[in-house]
Parts: structure tokens; C-alpha cells; sequence
């Protein structure tokens, strides 16, 4: 018998369902002989290979036990069962492989039930009829792809290979409650009836050979060897995933009304959906959608060499991303990135540059949307906006245009030969573009109403910003310090360290200074600048700000930016009659401007001599710090905070967890050394040791504290007895300064009875203990704990934290 095909009734089934001439020359050539739909046929010549259990027939029904939730494999001379018989597999939640060693493919035309998960393994094919249907409690699998006994007895990743034509295809029902369902073959899948797994994925792969994992949050099959194969869904597949591969060959993902592509989400599994021919071809149509669990968007990842989007192809989700390696938005994509974009699904398109393209993304056809959603363009070389085309949002979707994908220094440009339309649009529009490359800007409409969003540190609707992909950019930010920047990627700065390579490394220069601050804009993108390193020497004829950037000016911006595994040391030769002329913080040393979502973590130490603002994040601030924070240690002389050394700005929804310490010379605060601004709804976590004073929030405090609180411990060196020193849970001193009602510490974790160490206190009913600390009803009512205040509760912690933490 040759291998699986499909017969003419099921072929006009198929038909009748999806006529387009572009899946026929995949399934013309399939038909089934029609012995193996004979009523009555049962499975035979069964027998155990491995593992252990019985198999036992009485009338239309097999039996198969496995006990004891074993695995086990057996080899079948055959595998079909006819309309009306059943094959039933009592395997608790263990698993049954089942071979057919012979020529003949299975056909599945009556029940196959099972406690636990099937796999059934017939090179010749596969064909799930009309009338069959599959139910599992745990996996089921049908591939023409074998595996070996012993991985699968032992369990874990699987292997599956196989050169044979035969093919597997659903026209029934299927269905796991608790597992996953997977088609694989070498040839083609088709599903063309119902596949149902809401706490699993559902995979359709085709390939030579496939990797088969148990993962419990993403997609379990892999093609390690492509096949050329074809992948058909045209049916109603429903799962938590959902995933269609074909790597080399092609995915005709043709769902029908009502979205007949649905992934749904579990809380172990968001709810996503992959349509993978990397170099194949991907046909896209009618509605496919992914939701969570909770009901929020999930996302959609369609990777094909071309890609076609016809017959209303939409997509409902959170997100969708969208990737060919050369990338021209004609009527049709353009169509259906704006039904999915006014359906509320954000669209990410990428030209990746993939099988030797160039990586150009080109705008041919217009784009017009309204709603939330916002658009992403992103080409591994040039962005251009043809002429003529117009790209217009009427809600508050933001656009992105981004050149130089990869962030290679390639020169990539953006170029609008068209119209960018966001005159009525509430959202954003940004251009990155290489450093190399250029920036041609075109027709903008801008909203002259337009207000930025709180916190997103946006000083303009439509802003330009050229690429930061190395440590050689980051330093020629210096040649132009009124620009805008953005990271490319995250930044390798280890060559910072003067003591990294034989040469000495690369003395990295501070961006900005007294005389000439930076007044531009540097967005990190969400990006980290790793194992940035700084040594210097002071003396008091000296006048220096240290950090990655030396002084931001009062125009200046540096937003979503991560600075991790750094190390800032200074040596200093200053008394404390010498004049403050240094001061420093590993993301700036004196702010004037604004930072915001911005975070350090490494060591600053200054190990000689001195009366300098040290900070974690920041040595001065005399701006705006907003929704930031350290967990940098800080150490030795100065006025020393975890997050800033002086405050003469504000600080707002900030925190640190930096531990504070150091010798004679130093005034440590757990957040903020000397403060005489204002510090809101913050707090610190971190210890704080000072030899003769030290305070959980500040070391003095002129200025104002509100709705802020300390938990970190407060300590003084062990040798010195009860009553030494001038230690406060919330400052030091503080008596000519304002510490707000609403300003708590933690009596047991600080070791602090007190809330300063001088005459002004706060009642001792505002120190907590960490019981109380862990409740929101002991704050008053100024702190907001519903669901859109600053600060949540979460369950197990013995403290606030501020609500924006929980999207890091």
C-alpha cells in the first residue's frame, strides 16, 4: 500500500473549506484506500516492546492498560480504527507510544480515548476522518517521524526523524484537557477539523527531523532539519499556543470567520501564536487571535522568507510581530496591518536582512488607523516612505521607525518621501537611525495640543534619534551634546576598566561638564551599559562632575537606561575646609534636568579624603529624578546616598536597596545624603552604617519628606555603646527640614527607635513594626494602594513597594 493519501471525498471536504488554487498541488495527489475506512477495524498484531501493561479486546473495543502512570511502547502490525469501534488507553498519566511497523497508513475514523498521552508513530501517514475523534488527558502525538524506545521510556526532550512521504491530516475532532496536541511529519499536515487543547499548545510541524521538549510556558517543537514541507490549517484550532512550522517550506494559516485560530492563554502559557517558515512561505488569512488568560492581548509571531496576507487576514492580539528579510508594505499588508491595528493589535514588521537580502523596509501603500494600537517598522538596513504614501493615526497609537535593526554601525538611514500624519494623534513618532546613516525627516503634521505621557521623559511628539550600538558611540555623544540618542543594544563597557587589557583600556571621558552640560535626549531603549568602569584623581583646584555622564543640563533627558556591574572609584585629595568642587554618581554626577525609569548597580567608592556628594545613581541632583533606582553600593568619604549623594531637586517614586557605608569623614542616608528638596514617595532598603551618625531615608534633612519610608538597618560601628552617635530611622538630623506624617520606618529592621537623631521627631506610632510594615491599613490615607495608586502590597512582602516596579 503506498503511503497516506487523501481519497476524493475527503479532498472535496478539503474543497469545500478552502478552494484557492494555492493549496491544491499539496493535497491533489492524496487519497486513502478504501479498506482502511471499512467499518469495524481495529488495531492489530499489538505487543509491548518496552515497558509493560495489557492489551484486550471484546467486540469494537481495545483496552489497552498501562499501570502505575508508567511510560511504554508498543508496535502495532496496524493502527486504524474504524467508524463505531474505540480504542480505549487506561494509563493514568503516564504515556503510551504505539509504532506501526508495517506498510499501512492509520486511519481514524471511530474513538481513541486515554487517561494519560498517546503517541502514534506511522511513517506511511496519518488521516483523522470525519467521524474520528481523539481525546487525552495528557499529550497526543501523530507523526510519520519515529523516535528511539529507550529516550522516550527515560523521558525528557525527544528527537523525532524520518525521510517517508507519508503525510497526517485531521478532518475529525481532537482534543487534549490536559496536554498538548501535536501533527508532525516530513511531508505535509493539514488540519481540517478541530483540534482543542486550552491547557497545552497545539503544534503543526513539518520536517526532517524535529526536537520535541516538555516545557510548561513556551513552544515544545523545533525543526533542527527542514523538509521543504507544507503546513495546512484550515480548520478550528484552539490552545493556550499554538504554533504552525515549517521552516524551509510553506504555512497556509487560512482561518475562517469567527477566528478559527484562537490561542487563549493558561497561567502558565501566554497566549501566543507562531507561524514559522523562516525559508519558506507563510499565506495569512481571515482572523487569528491570541488572548491570555486574564483576557489581555496575547502575540502573534509570523517569520516567513515572503509572506502573504489575503481574504481579510487580521489579526486580534496584544501584539503581532511580522518578519520577512526584505519587507515592502503593499495595499494587501498594508490592509491588514490596519485591520489588526484597529482591532487594538500593535504591529511589529521587520525586514531582518535573512538569506542574503538587503533588509530594506519600504512603505508602498497607505496606512490610516485609529485607537491605541502603535506600529513598528524596523528594517536591518534602510526605512524609506515611498512617495505619495501617507501614514496617519487618529488615536494614540505611536509610530516607530527603526534603521539599523541589528545595531551594526551600517549606516542605515530613514527616509519620508511621503506624509507622517499625526495631527490629531495624542501617540508619538520616532526615527532611530545609525549614527553613519542620515535622518530625512519629510512632511511631519505634528499636534500642537500634544502633552507628553507622566514619566515617559518625551520632550517632543516627533523626535529623530541617532543610534548608540558601541562604546565608541557612547563616547562621541560628545560631539554633539544638544543631540538625541537611543541604544541601539545593550552596551559592553568592560573595555572601561584601565586595567582590563594590556594597553590600559579606554579612559571613557564623562559626557558633559559645567561649562557645557548635556541639553539632549538619551533614551536607552530598555538597554544596560555593562561593567562600566571610571578611575579618577582630584585635587581641590579641581572642578568635576564624574559619572557616565559628567553634567546634565537643565534642558537634558536620559530615560530607560540600566547600568549594571559598574564601578566608579575616585581618589581625592580634599579636606573639609576645601571648597565642594566634585561631585559623582555612576549614571551622572550632577543632574539639572530630568531622568527618569533609570537604574545602577556595581560599587562607588572614594577612598581618600573629602566632603564630595557621592551617589548610587546620581552625586548632585538638582533636577527632577523620577521613578528610578540603585542597588550600587556606596562607601567611604562624602555626602553619600544609595541614590543621591545631594538632593536639591526632587525625587520622585524612587528607591534604592544600595548598601551605604563608610569611615570618619562620611554623612550617609540611606536614599539621599544631604537633602534640601523634596523626596516623594520613595523609599530605601538598603543598610546604612556611619561611624558617629547615620539616617534610614537621609543623612540631613533641610528640605521636604512626604509619603516615603526606610526599612534598611541603621548602624553604627559595634564597639560603640547604647546612646553613641546620632542615629534616626528616618534622617540623622533633620530639625530645620519638614518629615511629613505620612513618613514611616520600620522600627525592628532598622533597629531604630527613633525617626532622627536630633530634637524633631516623628511620633512613635509612625515607627513600625515589620507586622504593620506589611499592612497597607497602617498607612493613612495618603497612600494610594487600589489598583492605579503608587504603591502595592505584594502578597508574602514585609514592605510597599511602588506600583511601576511590577512592569520591570
Amino acid at each position: 500500500m503506498t503511503p497516506l493519501s487523501l481519497s476524493r471525498p475527503i479532498l472535496r471536504a478539503l474543497y469545500r473549506r478552502h478552494p484557492s488554487q494555492h493549496i491544491s498541488p499539496f493535497i491533489a495527489g492524496l487519497s486513502l484506500a478504501h479498506a482502511a475506512f471499512a467499518g469495524g477495524v481495529l488495531p492489530q498484531g499489538g505487543h509491548y516492546v518496552a515497558g509493560a501493561g495489557t492489551i484486550a479486546g471484546q467486540g469494537n473495543v481495545i483496552t489497552v492498560t498501562q499501570p502505575n502512570s508508567t511510560r511504554g511502547v508498543i508496535d502495532w502490525s496496524s493502527f486504524s480504527i474504524g467508524k463505531g469501534s474505540a480504542v480505549n488507553f487506561d494509563n493514568g498519566s503516564g504515556a503510551t507510544l504505539n509504532r506501526v511497523t508495517a506498510c499501512a497508513p492509520s486511519a481514524i475514523l471511530g474513538s481513541l480515548k486515554a487517561t494519560g498521552s498517546v503517541y502514534l508513530i506511522n511513517p506511511q501517514g496519518i488521516v483523522v476522518g470525519r467521524s474520528g475523534t481523539i481525546t487525552t488527558g495528557g499529550r497526543f502525538v501523530a507523526s510519520t517521524l519515529d523516535l528511539p524506545n529507550t529516550p522516550f521510556v527515560n523521558g525528557g526532550t525527544l528527537t523525532l526523524t524520518g525521510t517517508s512521504n507519508g503525510n497526517v491530516v485531521n478532518l475529525g475532532n481532537i482534543s487534549s484537557s490536559g496536554g498538548d496536541v501535536f501533527l508532525i511529519a516530513r511531508g505535509v499536515v493539514v488540519n481540517a477539523g478541530s483540534v482543542s487543547a486550552p491547557n497545552g499548545t497545539a503544534e503543526f510541524v513539518t520536517g526532517q527531523q524535529v526536537a520535541l521538549l516538555e516545557s510548561s510556558g513556551s513552544r515544545q517543537v523545533f525543526v533542527q532539519i527542514g523538509s521543504t514541507g507544507t503546513v495546512i490549517d484550515r480548520g478550528a484550532t484552539q490552545a493556550a499556543q499554538i504554533n504552525l512550522e515549517a521552516v524551509d517550506g510553506n504555512i497556509y494559516a487560512l482561518a475562517g470567520g469567527g477566528s478559527r485560530i484562537r490561542a487563549t492563554g493558561t497561567t502558565m502559557r501566554g497566549g501566543h501564536i507562531w507561524l514559522v517558515a523562516d525559508n519558506g512561505h507563510v499565506t495569512q488569512q481571515g482572523t487569528i487571535a491570541a488572548t491570555n488568560a486574564d483576557g489581555s492581548g496575547g502575540t502573534v509571531d509570523t517569520l516567513a522568507d515572503t509572506l502573504t496576507l489575503a481574504h481579510g487576514a487580521r489579526v486580534r492580539a496584544g501584539l503581532w510581530n511580522a518578519s520577512t528579510p526584505n519587507f515592502t508594505i503593499d495595499r494587501g499588508t498594508a490592509d491588514a496591518f490596519m485591520r489588526s491595528l484597529n482591532a487594538g493589535t500593535s504591529v511589529d514588521a521587520t525586514a531582518t536582512g535573512t538569506n542574503g537580502a538587503s533588509g530594506d523596509m519600504t512603505v508602498a501603500s497607505n496606512l490610516n488607523w485609529r485607537g491605541p494600537a502603535s506600529l513598528s517598522l524596523a528594517a536591518f538596513g534602510n526605512v524609506t516612505i515611498a512617495p505619495a504614501t501617507t501614514l496617519r493615526s487618529t488615536g494614540s497609537g505611536n509610530l516607530s521607525l527603526r534603521a539599523d535593526v541589528t545595531g551594526i554601525d551600517n549606516a542605515a538611514s530613514v527616509t519620508n518621501r511621503g506624509t507622517i500624519d499625526w495631527s490629531v494623534s495624542t501617540g508619538s513618532v520616532s526615527s532611530f537611525y545609525d549614527m553613519n546613516g542620515s535622518y530625512s525627516p519629510g512632511i511631519i503634521r505634528s499636534n500642537t495640543a500634544w502633552t507628553a505621557a507622566p514619566y515617559s521623559g518625551l520632550l517632543t511628539q516627533v523626535t529623530g534619534y541617532k543610534l548608540v550600538n558601541s562604546l565608541s558611540d557612547l563616547q562621541n555623544i560628545s560631539l554633539d551634546l544638544t543631540g538625541n540618542y537611543a541604544l541601539g543594544k545593550d552596551i559592553d563597557a568592560s573595555a572601561t576598566n584601565l586595567s582590563s587589557t594590556p594597553s590600559g583600556g579606554v579612559d571613557f571621558i564623562s559626557l558633559g561638564s559645567a561649562a557645557t552640560p548635556f541639553s539632549g535626549q538619551f533614551d536607552g531603549m530598555g538597554h544596560v551599559i555593562d561593567h562600566f568602569s571610571q578611575q579618577e584623581y582630584y585635587s581641590p583646584s579641581g572642578t568635576r562632575s564624574l559619572g557616565l555622564f559628567g553634567e546634565i543640563g537643565s534642558t537634558g533627558v536620559v530615560r530607560n537606561v540600566g547600568m549594571t556591574n559598574s564601578e566608579l572609584t575616585a581618589f581625592f585629595d580634599i579636606s573639609f575646609n576645601d571648597p565642594i568642587s566634585v561631585t559623582y554618581g555612576m549614571l551622572a554626577g550632577r543632574n539639572q534636568g530630568l531622568i527618569t525609569y533609570a537604574y545602577t548597580t556595581g560599587l562607588r567608592t572614594s577612598p581618600h579624603y573629602g566632603n564630595v556628594p557621592i551617589g548610587g545613581l546620581v552625586g548632585t541632583n538638582d533636577g527632577l529624578i523620577e521613578r528610578s533606582w540603585s542597588s550600587a553600593s556606596v562607601n567611604d568619604a562624602g555626602e553619600a546616598g544609595g541614590l543621591v549623594g545631594v538632593n536639591t531637586g526632587r525625587i520622585v517614586q524612587s528607591f534604592t536597596t544600595a548598601d551605604v557605608s563608610g569611615d570618619v569623614r562620611m554623612e550617609p542616608g540611606g536614599l539621599v545624603g544631604i537633602n534640601s528638596g523634596t523626596v516623594s514617595q520613595s523609599y530605601a532598603a538598603g543598610r546604612v552604617l556611619g561611624l558617629f551618625a547615620a539616617g534610614g531615608l537621609a543623612f540631613a534633612n533641610s528640605g521636604v519628606i512626604e509619603q516615603s519610608f526606610a526599612v534598611g538597618p541603621v548602624l553604627g560601628p559595634s564597639y560603640q555603646g547604647p546612646g553613641y552617635g546620632t542615629y534616626g530611622g528616618i534622617v540623622a538630623y533633620g530639625a530645620s527640614g519638614t518629615i511629613a506624617g505620612n513618613v514611616y520606618w520600620d522600627k525592628e529592621t532598622t533597629t531604630r527607635t527613633v525617626s532622627t537623631g536630633d530634637v524633631s521627631q516623628l511620633p512613635a506610632s509612625n515607627g513600625f513594626t515589620t507586622a504593620q510594615m506589611s499592612n497597607p491599613a497602617s498607612f493613612d490615607a495618603s497612600w494610594d494602594f487600589s489598583p492605579t495608586g503608587a504603591w502595592v502590597m505584594p502578597a508574602g512582602a514585609t514592605h510597599p513597594i511602588l506600583r511601576w516596579q511590577l512592569g520591570q
